[in-house]
């Protein structure tokens, strides 16, 4: 019985013995059968605060085993992370070459800038100090979605539209100070100075002419000095102390605002001309980009007037007095649609739609918000409307819960406007505003908001002071953001 219980354990080891290599071949195998994971190229890297010339590089490469750096200089590299030191300023092309252990490879590059910091300060702020106004030729300032389409949705040139911003000026000292001179004009930016009476104009600079939309009073954008700091590095400017600002009055660093920040950063890139230097201002922020050209001439000859009148734009439109303006959006036959037709938008208006809190009952229109900024339905007019048949504006609206509303994005707010756009390119600086109180707003279910034309919200006189409105506009889920919204409406109409 003992020796059988050996001659057991013995075949039970030789077993474990055999399945254990059995296991081992096996896992042996699939190993050497699993091919390399591709390898994935990638860097970031930092120019020293100390020396200019020396660049840290970072590498974030995936699946590789080994790396060949090419700073552009005729220099290379085989460490994961080095540390290089360029001769002389300059642009270098690095190219990151990253292996796998197959030798399977992948490249990345960046162009990177090494920038003497003593010079790019002389290109910002001269030997001890340097002037720079808005440029006057083509266009000085524009909004688009990023840097490859910069000013695409809207720019702005010397056509006499605002001509009390190309005399401001702005001075960038050696010593570190910022000085900003009004002229003794200004001009009252939209968000900035929305609803109140320089909203829209060029105005005197005084005190008592700086209070901004919210009420509050923001007189330190007015003439004054400041402080500023620049890293040729990331080629950016911060200017430090209330009130300090380029560009536009309601850019900040983070975004759009009325509010007046104690400080703003910015990036700029300036380039050598004959006679003049030009700097590119830019503020990015998500899915919104802004830039503006900036001049500092050495030969002031070469500096064009201002134009002070504005150049005429567009035609008058013929004097129209309606008895009827409406849409009902059951359908765009004529008994629904007197007038108020839809024009292109980044609103998409889909009339002949079922109720969302009633398919039985009469269609209705469904309002796609889309993902522009300011995203809005327009109706153009083809003549100056005279409102003098109507007291007022209404107009069903059901907002779905369903939506994602949050700060910064998708809201419940209404908004109507009627503005001119036939002879005014800025049409949002010629607009009579209505705004529904969000306290008044209701969430699934219709509800009809009603305006008098007498009481704006802001904006420009009212409809019955007016005799060149032309574009009517609905805003529902707010602006300033790229979130899109769906939204239903009926019974757009002036009584």
């Amino acid at each position: 019985m003992k020796n059988k219980f050996k001659d057991g354990s013995k075949l039970l080891f030789i077993l474990m013995a055999i399945s254990s290599t059995l296991i081992m071949v096996s896992c042996k195998d699939d190993d050497e059968d699993e091919p390399a994971k591709s390898p994935i190229a990638s860097f970031q890297y930092a120019v020293s605060t100390d020396n200019y010339l020396q660049v840290t590089f970072t590498n974030y490469s995936q699946n590789a085993t080994a790396y060949n750096w090419d700073f552009g200089d005729g220099e290379q590299s085989t460490e994961s992370n080095p540390v290089h030191t360029y001769a002389a300023a300059g642009n270098y092309k690095v190219v990151l070459t990253a292996k796998n252990a197959g030798n399977a490879s992948a490249s990345y590059d960046q162009t990177i800038e090494i920038k003497d910091p003593n010079s790019a300060l002389g290109l910002l702020a001269g030997e001890s100090s340097k002037t720079w106004k808005l440029f006057r030729e083509g266009t000085c300032m524009g909004v688009g979605p990023n840097a490859d389409a910069a000013r695409s949705w809207w720019s702005l040139d010397n056509t006499g539209i605002r001509p009390c911003i190309y005399y401001h000026t702005f001075t960038f000292k050696t010593d570190g100070s910022f000085i900003f001179d009004d002229k003794g004009m200004f001009w009252g930016e939209d968000k900035m100075f929305d609803g109140t009476p320089v909203f829209g104009t060029c105005f005197e600079a005084i005190a008592s002419n700086m209070i901004n939309a919210n009420g509050a009073d923001v007189s330190s954008l007015l003439s004054g000095t400041h402080t500023y700091t620049y890293d040729p590095g990331t080629n950016e400017v911060t200017l430090q102390g209330k009130g300090a600002w380029m560009g536009l009055t309601k850019l900040t660093t983070t975004g759009e605002s009325a509010e007046v920040p104690d400080s703003r950063k910015f990036k700029i890139a300036i380039t050598e001309h004959s006679g003049y230097d030009l700097m590119i201002v830019s503020y990015a922020y998500d899915d919104v980009y802004w830039d503006f050209s900036y001049v500092s001439y050495s030969n002031p000859a070469l500096e064009p007037a201002v134009v002070e009148e504005e150049i005429p734009y567009g035609e008058d439109l013929p004097d129209v007095t309606p008895t009827a303006l409406f849409n009902t959006f059951a359908s765009t036959g004529p008994n629904d649609v007197q007038d108020l037709v839809p024009t292109e938008s980044a609103v998409t208006i889909t009339p002949g739609i079922d109720d969302p809190a009633n398919a039985s009952a009469v269609k209705v229109g469904r309002y796609q918000r889309g993902t522009e900024q300011y995203a809005d339905l327009k109706f153009q007019l083809d003549y100056d409307c005279q409102f003098d048949n109507f007291t007022t504006v209404s107009i069903d609206v059901y907002i779905p819960g369903s939506n994602t509303y949050s700060e910064g994005g998708l809201t419940k707010n209404i908004q109507i406007w009627i503005a001119d756009a036939s002879q005014t390119m800025e049409f949002w600086n010629s607009w009579v505003q209505y705004d529904v109180d969000i306290n008044d707003i209701v969430v699934d279910q219709w509800k009809t908001y009603t305006f008098n034309l007498e009481t704006p919200t802001g904006g420009q006189g009212t409809p019955k002071t007016r005799t060149d409105l032309d574009l009517i506009g609905l805003v529902i889920g707010g602006s300033g953001h790229m979130v899109d919204g769906t939204f239903y409406i009926r019974n757009f109409k002036f009584e």
